[in-house]
């Protein structure tokens, strides 16, 4: 991941190399629990127990989930990223809420993947402490692509191998948030400055928030109709599940 990282700032990958490298990348990490765990059962969350039963066996499909997880982890960090000490800070930020998590599981039934975890997460938050000290403003050393993957996919392995992906998911939230308000840009239906990035006003002297003027009538006919989607799905969630709030239906 680290190779992949330089590579993207170096050569400045598309986002389709992002999505595939990454996947490639976590096969030996997915051999590594085929071999050593294999379990790919869930426990069912209560309102489909039901309908599924307790426990439910996903085979293949957990693979693919784990995977994907890799990937997102990868890309998140870098995603959520552009400004002097965001990328060391949000991984310092991860990284203490893991190790706080895997502490107070420490007496549960599964001890020994805690402590597996701790064993990777306690060296990364204080390494990671020193680079924030020298990325935080005005910056010293600069983290690029190289860190914000080697982080991500650090945070993918001990969140699979650990046992507790779904947790780590958890302490994602600002990235999936931002991950979702960027999948427009993403996909390119809207337009979208390069990072989002503040830039320099020659005139003022002043850095100030880089913009896009977008006007719907800009939008791709795939993005005109996601926009129609997306509203009539609200429009259904209203109708049919906020009116239970105020009317007996």
């Amino acid at each position: 991941m680290i190779f992949l990282g330089f590579a993207d700032d170096v050569l400045n990958l598309r986002w389709r190399h992002k999505l595939l490298l990454p996947t490639m990348a976590s096969l030996p990490l997915l051999m590594v629990y085929f071999t050593n765990f294999g379990n790919t059962t869930i426990v069912v969350p209560k309102p489909f127990r039901l309908l599924l039963g307790m426990h439910l066996d996903l085979g293949i499909l957990y693979y693919v989930y784990m995977g994907m997880l890799a990937v997102f982890c990868t890309n998140a960090i870098n995603i959520l990223a552009g400004i002097n000490g965001i990328e060391a800070g949000q991984s310092l930020v991860i990284a203490a809420s893991i190790i706080i998590f895997n502490i107070v599981e420490l007496n549960g039934d599964y001890q020994d993947d805690h402590i597996f975890s701790l064993y990777f997460m306690i060296p990364f938050f204080f390494t990671t402490l020193g680079l924030f000290y020298h990325n935080w403003y005005p910056s010293r050393v600069f983290v690029g692509d190289t860190f914000c993957y080697f982080a991500g996919m650090t945070f993918a392995v001990v969140g699979i191998l650990g046992h507790f992906s779904k947790t780590m998911l958890l302490f994602f939230i600002p990235q999936v948030l931002n991950f979702l308000y960027s999948l427009p840009q993403l996909f390119h239906t809207i337009p979208c400055p390069r990072h989002r990035l503040p830039r320099l006003n020659p005139d003022t002297g002043k850095l100030e928030m880089s913009y896009s003027k977008f006007k719907t009538k800009r939008l791709s006919a795939l993005g005109t109709n996601i926009l129609k989607v997306l509203g009539s799905t609200i429009a259904f969630s209203i109708r049919y599940q906020l009116v239970r709030l105020f009317y007996d239906v």
